[in-house]
């Protein structure tokens, strides 16, 4: 069967979706997106992804494409046609077609263009990893400065990933100033004497959504959390590491740059915090 997707206000088969060639998303990835997983049929953290695609639009001052509630819509109108059980949804808002190419944006006439599609990912929640861990190396972080926003600009991200890939590991984490800034798709934490350390919020990384669940989740079950920059060398000397993110909820890292972190395994802070995630996540998915 094929997949039905979202485009500018209608259910299409894929093969018959498209997307002007002026659209800027496509021509100057002027563009934002959103990824919300889906468990049993729910969304979870919804209202955190419809806040956080609020606030990039603002950012770039973009116009909103249609209400929080539209969106909802659409999200279940997609997961009911697609039956998806276990998966994602992306969503994407460019500036729009302006009708031809210009570096200047184009007045408020031109609406923009609202993609979404899903992600069929059967057995989400037990994927491998975070069995195992991951393994992964250090870059630099060679970004633009508003990690914030939520753009599609990945083309380094995914570079980073293409670098992991030939090393022989599962991901990078980027390095800026001496410390860890993020993942190339996620938040990243090490675990020391207990206490869980990740990066303060700012420009400088992507405000996470599963990030702000999980730092939650461990305040209330009593675990120390320091929001603070670690070094490559601080976390090779950790207890644990892990990172989080939509998708891959809590999963623990193992290895950084050859190094094995702890014993070389899936930590018990990082095991506990992927329980709670679901569990808690679970209860309130809509």
């Amino acid at each position: 069967m094929s997949r039905i997707v979202y485009v500018n206000g209608q259910y299409l088969p894929e093969a018959e979706a498209t997307v002007s060639i002026f659209d800027r998303g496509f021509l100057m990835a002027d563009a934002v997106y959103e990824v919300t997983s889906v468990l049993d049929g729910k969304l979870l953290d919804f209202a955190g992804h419809q806040a956080r695609l609020a606030r990039s639009l603002n950012e770039l001052e973009m116009q909103r494409p249609c209400s929080d509630d539209e969106l909802l819509a659409i999200h279940r109108e997609l997961v009911t046609r697609n039956d998806l059980t276990d998966g994602m949804i992306y969503l994407q808002v460019t500036r729009g077609n302006p009708g031809d190419r210009d570096f200047a944006f184009p007045d408020a006439s031109v609406k923009p263009t609202l993609v979404l599609f899903t992600q069929s990912k059967p057995g989400m929640a037990d994927a491998p990893a975070a069995k195992t861990g991951i393994k992964v190396i250090s870059i630099d972080d060679l970004r633009w400065g508003r990690r914030d926003i939520k753009t599609v600009q990945l083309l380094y991200p995914s570079l980073g990933k293409m670098m992991a890939k030939k090393a022989g590991a599962d991901d990078a984490w980027l390095v800026e100033d001496g410390h860890v800034t993020e993942g190339t798709s996620n938040n990243a934490y090490i675990v020391k004497g207990g206490r869980i350390i990740t990066r303060n919020l700012s420009h400088d990384i992507l405000h996470g959504i599963t990030r702000a669940a999980v730092l939650r989740f461990a305040a209330e079950a009593q675990m120390e959390v320091e929001e603070r920059p670690f070094t490559i060398a601080e976390a090779k000397a950790a207890d644990e590491a892990f990172y989080t993110s939509a998708s891959g909820f809590v999963t623990p890292v193992v290895e950084i740059d050859g190094a094995a972190i702890g014993t070389g395994k899936p930590g018990a802070v990082a095991k506990r915090l992927r329980e709670i995630y679901l569990d808690e996540s679970r209860k309130t998915a809509i």
